[in-house]
């Protein structure tokens, strides 16, 4: 048994049913109680329309009243009945055949047959609620369509191994009607706004005849009950149609219908009993996805093709974009099936069979354990709501299909119309009977459920298009009809090529123009269907909120700073006074590859000649360097000590400085290990590489040596991590504002410490290298879930995560990595300690996993991030599908809990160096304030009108290169406290400060909040950290005491 069929059978332990005696016996209990109950009601009891009056006025149903009779047949239906049940839903069919006297001969018209069925089931509720046998009753419907109510019954008995269990009732209307009346091309709906219209009606008639040949079952039985293979195919594509939201859906896949396709293909002889079940799944799969069986309908050997003719096929493909014909005659049973569902079921199941074959282990995982919901899938989801919306029903709720049906199909042609090739796939679902109702309330109450969109891009070059050309101006049919569809925004213009044509132009700034999509789609469907646009909710820019600075996103300023480094370049290769001439420059700082969350704006002070000041703009005190890489020609006159290499690399650094500042007035600024250079606005800070330093020995006695970790391998290891980066950042342009997100979520939640700023990089670059089950992301908030989904989701434990940008690896590389890993975690087993990185992240350059997680995360945080991304994730999907009520808002996704931590230091936010970075300001509500201090004088993050008066000169000296007052405390206190607690931190600039206490002190005996040992008191230790901090801490919270060890 290999890997994969091992995997199947575990997961086939979890959700299959255990037809066991128990329960049967729950079963046959629950069915007895129904039964039981039915048969009190008074045989020949006058049925009318008072029991669901709202129901029958809004389906427009007549001659509804009937007397009783009581059911003549009790059937098992659907999955139960093929023991087939695969969990989560518990629930067995029980098919109930509606009584013939009931109904007059013409019921089929004018949705009488409709009123009667859901009158008679609500006669049956009525009695069932009497039972004490019974907990509740509750409605629902046959695949989301209101005008076919079931009935729901939860019995009082519960079964532990049978949690949420429930019967459904499905009536039957087997022998009711001629067959012959419900054909494909009659109109059975004579009342319609429009007087007798001669339109058909196939979706109503399918509504009936579905009834009708509910009952016959007979195929599948004979199919399914002796084949234990295909009865567990069909139980793990359940499972995974059921991850997918997008095709387990009414006008698309269900349990029932998956089954028809097996039996299909059984019949067929596709499908053999010498096939494992992984063999079943493949070949389903792949006829779902490539089979040409679809464009001419699916019709079963023998009983279907001897009961169907040649016309009748072509009615049903006429009325139906998918046909699967019912083994015993012309009925269509996908005909709830359309097109664009069908699209996607195709596209899902050719995805699949990629996974299947790329993926790790036959792409268990990605197949049938990860959850596929709009949210993860789509790039841009929309939600519409239509709640109180009177056009909605200005033509009736119930025609031949539903109005909602109907919406689904005018919303989907709109979004195509209007955004042509920049949506690959647009998917219309509104779930509006899923949620609980009552059918006595009517059907014009199922419009409070929200309609929702998702829309896969087909790539950004399209997707940000500012300018859609039309159609020329001499060609007037075609030019009024854009006018008509684009209104106010269709407008003529002359385009470059001399052509005069009508077009639509989306201005925006660049680092808006990924709301282009959201602006075209609010467009059009306010202007179609009339909704104000507060009713329509685009998820895409709800959380650039935390990348901006000011009014603007910062990345606007990459472009200069580009053109400031190509210039630097240019500089630094030109200088000729160097015994050895730069033979490159790199640039190492994350600005450079876009995936900074704040990359540096052009200070005024940082520039070779310094202008008039605005009054008006603040201007910081405070410039962040941007780390370059230089090297220098080889030469073979280098010396092999290390603090001859320091020595040697500092004074050509200096020389270089100084050649600079000479030749073209750039102001320099030395230090021990490199050199400032100010210029352009920005401050580059120049480091130099010598590649012989990187293979230096050093004697530790007896004769041995060891390899020296010089400062030259880490630089050559950030260079190799650019310059990936960079080349990834060029393929997906949407890669860097997904990273941005990341960096900017992981330093709200104070793990700064934890994830350095490249680990996150790799971690989101490796959902764009390996997207399965999805596509690449095309949008950052989708880009972003993914991240949070890896995170809390990656097996971390036993998978090493590789991360092949370039496809450098080969398999001996592969092998390496899977053996270092192997080795670690053999090594941290036996010793019981963690034993190198937990998060291990490998890649070409770094197959042990040493460069970005070798300290951190250490066990306890990667934990801790875990839970804060799950926690993250299920909080997003919650905000896409659902309005911001109560804490579910989207700030609530940056906005930390604070009292995850023992302690928390609350800094002066006007002290910090950046404070327009800070998201919220952080108020304590609960804890003891052990420590409260006033602001210091000595800094000020802006300089003020009298700081920015004097010589050019003086004024840059005024400039702080690198001067974080946050990073000094921290280091402070790291120095000072290093075994008594442990610091939680935002980089990024927050104002505030997690302390959880260190290992458990020791004591003999151990109470809950019970101070530890009467020489050690942590208010005094909290006190302490305010004086270290003194100026710069506003307040000190004492929240928990350390833990007491045994």
């Amino acid at each position: 048994m290999d890997s994969m069929e091992f995997k199947l059978s575990e997961l086939l332990k979890e959700v299959q049913v255990d037809y066991s005696p128990h329960f049967s016996k729950l079963v046959d209990d629950t069915v007895s109680s129904i039964k039981s109950s039915i048969d009190k009601i008074p045989e020949n009891y006058k049925v009318n329309a008072d029991l669901a009056p709202g129901f029958v006025k809004d389906i427009g149903a007549d001659k509804v009243e009937f007397k009783f009779k009581k059911p003549s047949v009790f059937k098992f239906g659907g999955s139960y009945s093929i023991q087939s049940l695969g969990r989560p839903e518990l629930n067995v069919d029980l098919i109930i055949r509606l009584p013939k006297e009931c109904f007059h001969e013409k019921d089929y018209l004018n949705y009488r047959y409709h009123a009667k069925r859901c009158l008679y089931l609500c006669l049956l509720k009525k009695y069932l609620e009497k039972s004490s046998s019974i907990a509740r009753v509750e409605w629902s419907t046959m695949q989301n369509e209101a005008r076919k109510p079931l009935l729901i019954v939860y019995p009082a008995a519960k079964l532990v191994d049978a949690d949420g269990f429930y019967v459904r009732i499905i009536p039957s209307a087997m022998s009711i009607f001629s067959i012959s009346k419900l054909n494909m091309t009659r109109n059975n709906i004579h009342n319609s706004n429009n007087g007798s219209s001669v339109q058909a009606t196939p979706k109503y008639n399918s509504s009936i005849l579905e009834d009708m040949f509910i009952e016959d079952t007979e195929l599948m039985n004979r199919l399914f009950l002796g084949w234990k293979e295909l009865r567990e195919a069909l139980i793990l594509l359940k499972v995974w149609a059921r991850q997918r939201s997008s095709i387990y859906a009414h006008d698309c896949l269900n349990g029932f219908l998956i089954s028809i396709i097996l039996a299909h293909l059984a019949s067929r002889e596709q499908i053999k009993k010498s096939m494992k079940v992984i063999e079943i799944i493949r070949i389903t799969l792949n006829f779902l996805a490539t089979s040409e069986t679809w464009s001419r309908g699916v019709y079963f050997p023998k009983e279907g093709q001897g009961n169907i003719t040649k016309e009748e096929r072509m009615q049903l493909k006429g009325s139906f974009p998918i046909v699967i014909c019912h083994p015993s005659g012309a009925f269509n049973l996908a005909f709830r099936m359309s097109r664009v569902g069908f699209t996607q079921l195709q596209d899902e199941a050719a995805t699949t069979l990629k996974c299947m074959e790329k993926c790790r282990g036959g792409g268990f995982e990605e197949v049938f354990m990860t959850k596929i919901d709009y949210a993860v899938k789509y790039d841009y989801f929309m939600r519409i709501n239509f709640k109180g919306n009177k056009e909605l029903y200005a033509s009736g709720i119930c025609l031949d299909d539903e109005c909602w049906r109907l919406y689904e199909e005018k919303i989907h042609a709109i979004l195509a119309k209007g955004l042509g090739d920049r949506a690959k796939f647009i998917r219309v679902i509104w779930r509006n009977a899923e949620c609980q109702w009552r059918v006595d309330d009517g059907l014009s109450i199922l419009d409070k459920e929200p309609l929702f969109i998702g829309i896969s891009v087909s790539n950004l070059e399209k997707a940000y298009r500012m300018v859609d050309i039309g159609p020329n101006a001499e060609s007037k049919e075609e030019a009024r009809e854009f006018r008509k569809f684009w209104g106010e925004k269709a407008e003529l213009r002359r385009f470059k090529d001399s052509r005069i044509a009508e077009s639509t132009v989306w201005e925006c700034q660049k680092w808006e123009r990924h709301l282009i999509l959201k602006t075209i789609a609010e467009h059009v469907l306010s202007l179609h269907l009339s909704l104000p646009k507060d009713n329509i909710v685009v998820v895409v820019d709800q959380l650039d909120f935390s990348l901006a600075h000011g009014a603007a996103d910062p990345i606007s300023y990459s472009g200069s700073l580009l053109e400031a480094f190509d210039v630097l370049s240019k500089r630094l290769r030109l200088i000729e006074n160097l015994p050895l001439k730069v033979s490159s420059v790199q640039p190492l700082d994350s600005a450079f590859r876009f995936t900074s969350v704040f990359p540096p704006e052009p200070h005024l002070l940082a520039n070779e000649k310094i202008g008039s000041f605005r009054l008006n703009k603040l201007v910081s005190s405070c410039i962040q360097p941007l780390e370059i890489m230089i090297q220098l020609e080889g030469s073979g006159n280098w010396p092999m000590d290390e603090t001859a290499i320091k020595k040697i690399k500092s004074s050509f650094l200096i020389q270089i400085g100084e050649s600079l500042q000479k030749k073209w007035g750039m102001t320099c600024t030395a230090t021990q290990d490199d050199v400032d250079v100010l210029m352009s606005g920005y401050a580059f800070r120049l480091k130099l590489l010598h590649e012989r330093a990187l293979s230096l020995l050093k004697e530790i006695g007896n004769d041995k040596k060891i390899r020296v970790h010089s400062a030259d391998k880490t630089l050559l290891i950030r260079s190799q991590h650019a310059s990936m980066i960079n080349g990834l950042q060029s393929l997906y342009p949407i890669y860097g504002p997904v990273v941005r997100l990341a960096k900017r979520w992981a330093a709200s939640h104070l793990f700064s410490a934890c994830l350095v700023e490249e680990a996150i990089e790799l971690l989101v670059a490796y959902l764009f290298l390996n997207p399965l089950p999805f596509e690449a992301p095309c949008s950052r908030i989708t880009g972003f879930l993914r991240f949070l989904q890896l995170l809390s989701d990656y097996d971390w434990t036993f998978s090493p995560l590789v991360v092949d940008i370039n496809n450098d690896l080969s398999q001996s590389d592969v092998k390496e990595i899977n053996d270092n890993f192997l080795l670690q975690r053999k090594g941290q087993g036996e010793n019981g300690q963690n034993v190198g990185p937990v998060m291990f992240l490998a890649t070409v350059y770094d197959k042990a996993s040493e460069a970005w997680t070798g300290l951190s995360p250490s066990a306890l945080e990667l934990k801790r991030l875990v839970a804060y991304a799950r926690s993250s994730a299920n909080l997003l999907r919650k905000l896409t599908s659902q309005e911001e009520i109560g804490p579910n808002r989207w700030e609530c996704l940056l906005r930390t809990p604070l009292n995850n931590y023992d302690a928390l230091i609350i800094l002066h936010k006007d002290k910090l160096a950046y404070p327009r970075r800070l998201l919220f300001s952080s108020e304590i509500g609960h804890g003891t304030q052990v420590a409260k201090g006033h602001a210091s004088k000595c800094f000020q993050p802006f300089l003020l009108p009298k700081d920015l008066k004097g010589r050019p000169e003086e004024l840059k000296k005024k400039l702080l290169v690198d001067f974080d007052p946050s990073r000094c405390f921290i280091k402070d206190l790291e120095k000072e406290f290093s075994t008594t607690f442990k610091l939680w931190h935002d980089s990024l600039g927050g104002d505030v400060i997690g302390l959880t206490w260190g290992k458990p002190c020791p004591s003999k005996k151990r109470k809950q909040d019970e101070v530890v040992d009467e020489g050690y008191d942590p208010r005094k230790v909290l006190k302490a950290v305010g004086e270290v901090g003194k100026g710069f801490v506003r307040s000190i919270y004492f929240i928990k005491p350390p833990r007491l060890a045994n």
